[in-house]
């Protein structure tokens, strides 16, 4: 028996160290899944008031425009670099260009239109979180969309024209109604939430719930 693919929809923000480490996760969880899987990520900011050109580290944007002690902060980032490694990321917070999302997310409904979200996504958690790129920038937006498979001027263009401006704030609208207050978030043929980084049992169990109630309804 042959069931139809199982769509997840996935809340997250560039800027967020639990998003690409829950990435990992729920990739784990697919794999372990014997069915088709079919994925949207949809636009969250997690800190809109970032400026673009954030000058300073993580830990500084932490610390000074977030308001948490130093110390603090600095045993957070550790933690997150470590969590981050057990699945095969490789965190250089020192590096990160601290910027706002804005763009990045526009580009990512850009790559949406064009088949090539999930290229485009993984693209920009490891430009961020790997290499410090700045994914603020229209240039390197353009540069990784390119390295995605995206056409480096109709980018550009829908970048430099605000084209997906509005689907980001619908994306973000969205959240609101779900109540999603933090990323990433998962939502699991359009019925169950799952909230967080979570085990990969815990997406592939989703998905088989998901699944075996659709059978039930058959």
């Amino acid at each position: 028996m042959t069931t139809s693919p199982i769509h997840v929809d996935i809340w997250s923000d560039i800027a967020c160290p639990w998003c690409y480490i829950g990435k990992r996760k729920f990739e784990a969880g697919v794999a372990a899944f014997d069915g088709d899987v079919t994925v949207t990520y949809h636009s969250f900011e997690l800190a809109p008031d970032t400026p673009v050109d954030f000058e300073g580290s993580a830990a500084d944007f932490l610390s000074r425009h977030k308001g948490m002690p130093r110390e603090q902060v600095e045993q957070m980032l550790q933690q997150v670099t470590s969590i981050a490694a057990e699945v095969g990321l490789d965190y250089d917070f020192g590096s990160v260009h601290q910027t706002r999302t804005l763009l990045a997310h526009q580009a990512l409904h850009h790559a949406r239109e064009q088949g090539r979200q999930l290229e485009l996504v993984e693209k920009l958690f490891e430009a961020y979180f790997v290499q410090g790129r700045h994914v603020g920038k229209v240039e390197e937006l353009v540069a990784l969309g390119a390295e995605a498979g995206l056409d480096a001027d109709t980018l550009r263009t829908a970048l430099e024209e605000g084209t997906h401006a509005d689907a980001v704030a619908a994306d973000i609208a969205q959240a609101r109604v779900y109540g999603i207050q933090g990323v990433p978030f998962f939502v699991m043929g359009g019925k169950y939430g799952v909230s967080g980084a979570q085990q990969p049992a815990v997406f592939t169990q989703a998905l088989e719930q998901v699944r075996s109630e659709a059978v039930t309804v058959r």
